[in-house]
């Protein structure tokens, strides 16, 4: 018996199909947006398929099929905005404009990953790109992204705060005192929940009572709050812009609850979902409303992208994700004179 307890509930790309939405934007910036999601999905794809050999140290958690959520968010920001996140931060990274010879060179523990081997995939680090912190506890990062929300309104910076979460972090009180803090003070910072419906493997339903909404309960708080298509990259980022203008218009903070479904398994490389926690079904009933090929389709049906070209994108990314793998393999080990610096005493 085939159990889809979570189902797809957007409407696609039909609304911009038909109200010609996407007439606003470039098309270099719509096509943008396809290589950032495809950059993404083959570099996690890469990382899954090399794991196996046991060399990068650092526990994974794969972001694929919620590509659409980093970029659309992401897309939204200015190079200078900081953003924080928790142990999922492959995409949030990449669509922030960060390096991926870093990026990789991290995950093999190397002194030129962008933590400097310090952090591995769940900490990425690199203020050059605002990627202000990370944290593998769940809800962690997030007094601190308000903390620096405040920092950016006393100092009178120009720049917001983006704090990215999961479901489950709504479930922490950290993330609660943090929010009516953020609405208290009318903090420039856009709280960004990527809800995929599990927490490692427990599902949601056995979590958060039937039928209250995240963004609902971010409401309440006082928070201007939306929920979205996390499949729909143009949806992502419409609301993003909305919310990031709000909040750095000194409006106040704002939500989004993304709607998207992890298809791999929580950590590590490859689907779990033979351990009995969630349906294959359930998992190939996602993979219908895949954000790379449904955004590729709409741009092939605008006549803004053919195969031709997509090909070429694809192998210019398979490309630079072979560069960055050799740079990173082939970058030196931590030495022990390393361990006393970016070390601090009074």
């Amino acid at each position: 018996m085939k159990l889809i307890k979570y189902k797809y509930s957007g409407k696609g790309f039909a609304p911009y199909l038909s109200g010609l939405k996407s007439n606003s934007y470039e098309k270099e910036f719509l096509i943008r947006f396809y290589r950032d999601m495809l950059r993404i999905r083959l570099i996690e794809e890469e990382i899954e398929r090399r794991y196996h050999e046991d060399e990068m140290k650092s526990p994974i958690h794969l972001v694929i099929g919620q590509e659409a959520s980093s970029v659309g968010s992401c897309g939204a920001l200015r190079p200078e905005d900081q953003v924080y996140c928790g142990h999922r931060t492959h995409g949030i990274y990449l669509a922030k404009g960060g390096n991926l010879k870093a990026m990789m060179s991290e995950l093999y523990c190397r002194t030129t990953g962008c933590a400097g081997s310090r952090g591995g995939s769940m900490h990425l680090f690199d203020k050059s790109v605002g990627m202000a912190g990370s944290s593998a506890i769940v809800a962690g990062a997030i007094p601190i992204a308000t903390g620096a929300a405040l920092k950016a309104q006393l100092t009178g910076e120009s720049w917001i705060v983006a704090a990215f979460l999961g479901d489950a972090a709504v479930e922490e009180g950290a993330f609660w005192e943090a929010v009516n803090f953020a609405v208290l003070k009318r903090l420039p910072i856009l709280y960004f929940c990527e809800n995929n419906f599990f927490s490692v493997c427990s599902p949601i339903e056995v979590r958060q009572p039937e039928n209250a909404e995240i963004y609902k309960k971010a409401e309440s708080f006082g928070l201007k709050s939306v929920k979205v298509d996390g499949t729909n990259v143009l949806e992502v980022y419409e609301a993003s812009r909305n919310m990031v203008e709000y909040a750095r218009s000194g409006k106040g903070p704002a939500f989004i609850e993304s709607v998207a479904y992890r298809w791999r398994g929580h950590g590590g490389a490859g689907d779990d979902s033979h351990t009995g926690y969630r349906d294959p079904a359930e998992v190939e009933h996602w993979q219908q409303f895949d954000p790379v090929k449904s955004y590729y389709d709409f741009l092939e049906q605008k006549n803004l992208l053919d195969g031709e070209t997509r090909l070429a994108i694809s192998k210019e990314i398979e490309a630079e994700v072979q560069e960055a793998f050799d740079f990173a393999i082939n970058s030196p080990n931590p030495i022990e004179d390393d361990l006393y610096t970016h070390v601090y005493s009074d």
